[in-house]
């Protein structure tokens, strides 16, 4: 770079009394013009692509909003007893509203420390999650009396399992509520 500028300070007086050639300004003014046309057509080209990012975020977004609405129903991996016959939709009825009044009961009952209900609830999402693999064991066998039975036996093992719970948790509270006396009586 230094000896470029020196370059032009040694000829400096050869530059200095030359004038540029005639229509110098005018080509150059027009070369400007061209150059600044240019950058403005480049700038004129972005409203049309944020209308055309716009647009293509609105057909994806409605795109997503139908496969989840009616696509994606179809796509279901588990399936209940009442998709199976209206005999087992009763009977799963049944079962559905046990287990309903006996969580119901469990919530009403005031579990004394926070380890026994997390065990609870532990156990209660173990059953549930083996319930959930004989729905999806369901799907892929709908006419499999052997699943059916399954589930069914499901429902009446938790309904139990949570009957005895129950009982245990109200003696419990009734042993913490009435505590008996163990003394001795003299006759």
């Amino acid at each position: 770079m230094n000896t470029i500028e020196d370059i032009i300070k040694r000829g400096r007086s050869e530059f200095d009394d030359r004038e540029p050639s005639d229509g110098h300004f005018e080509r150059f003014s027009f070369r400007l013009a061209t150059r600044l046309h240019a950058v403005k057509a480049k700038r004129s080209i972005v409203p049309y692509l944020l209308k055309a990012a716009v647009v293509t975020l609105l057909v994806t977004l409605s795109s997503l909003w139908t496969f989840d609405h009616f696509v994606r129903p179809n796509l279901k991996t588990k399936m209940t007893l009442s998709e199976v016959s209206p005999e087992y939709r009763e009977v799963e009825r049944y079962y559905v509203t046990q287990v309903n009044l006996m969580e119901n009961e469990f919530t009403s009952l005031e579990i004394s420390t926070p380890e026994q209900k997390e065990a609870l609830m532990k156990e209660m999402a173990s059953m549930d999650s083996v319930y959930v693999e004989l729905q999806k064991e369901l799907r892929a066998n709908p006419s499999d009396q052997r699943i059916i039975d399954a589930m069914i036996t499901h429902y009446q093992t938790k309904i139990e399992v949570m009957s005895y719970i129950l009982s245990q948790l109200k003696e419990i509270k009734a042993e913490t509520v009435n505590p008996v006396s163990h003394e001795k009586v003299i006759y």
